[in-house]
């Protein structure tokens, strides 16, 4: 009921009925911004991916967890809290080796599953959409000890804004395909509070990037950390 209710289960019906899903190849390149090519790639996660185990939070139609899986020969799972969106996923790359989709929410996965991974990410995903305290303690858990979390999150200046300056969510908005936008909450962190956020939980961030596209952006649009499991 959740999942149906929410701004994300509208994204994806109207994606379906605009591009009904299909097989597709794997993208050659991990992309954590809305901008393809600007920024780093699947080396934040670690030189070697081959055989790792991968988590991915909100993982959509599935396109990084295809890369990782088909050019790093990872084993990566995604979850995603709309199960259309894991229909679209499996229908685009469920004939990758190493992929695997789940429905669920990111953080009750992350409670329930007995498994332990190298490198857990997200892409616009749960992080930030999920309270922080909650999500990047139950991430914290599932990792190895040295193990990577890197998420990428609309930049808090995007657009004129300014960073949260409390722990509260506050609203922003997802835009449909058909450029109508729904409100969601959102938790607008800069580096600084995402650092104290981490630490409490017992990851180290070791780099926070802001992405800008040099001519088509007036702003940094996304902000792209990275921590490490003490």
């Amino acid at each position: 009921m959740l999942a149906q209710v929410s701004p994300w289960y509208a994204h994806a019906a109207q994606r379906l009925t605009t591009a009904p899903a299909h097989a597709l190849t794997p993208p050659t390149r991990m992309e954590w911004s809305t901008r393809p090519g600007l920024g780093p790639g699947a080396e934040v996660l670690g030189r070697d991916l081959r055989g790792k185990r991968l988590l991915e939070l909100g993982c959509g139609p599935g396109h990084n967890i295809a890369h990782l899986a088909q050019h790093h020969r990872a084993r990566v799972t995604g979850v995603d809290l709309v199960g259309l969106q894991v229909q679209r996923a499996r229908s685009h790359y469920g004939h990758i080796d190493g992929a695997t989709f789940a429905a669920g929410h990111a953080l009750h996965h992350l409670q329930v599953t007995g498994k332990s991974f190298e490198a857990i990410y997200s892409v616009f995903g749960a992080v930030g959409l999920v309270a922080p305290e909650l999500l990047l303690a139950a991430a914290s858990r599932r990792l190895v000890p040295g193990g990577v979390l890197a998420f990428s999150v609309p930049h808090p200046a995007r657009a004129g804004r300014h960073p949260s300056t409390d722990d509260r969510p506050r609203q922003d908005y997802v835009t449909m395909p058909d450029r109508t936008r729904l409100p969601i909450p959102r938790w607008e962190f800069d580096a600084h509070r995402w650092a104290a956020h981490l630490s409490r939980t017992g990851l180290r961030i070791t780099s926070a990037i802001e992405l800008q596209h040099p001519r088509l952006d007036a702003w940094p649009t996304t902000l792209l950390i990275t921590a490490r499991k003490r």
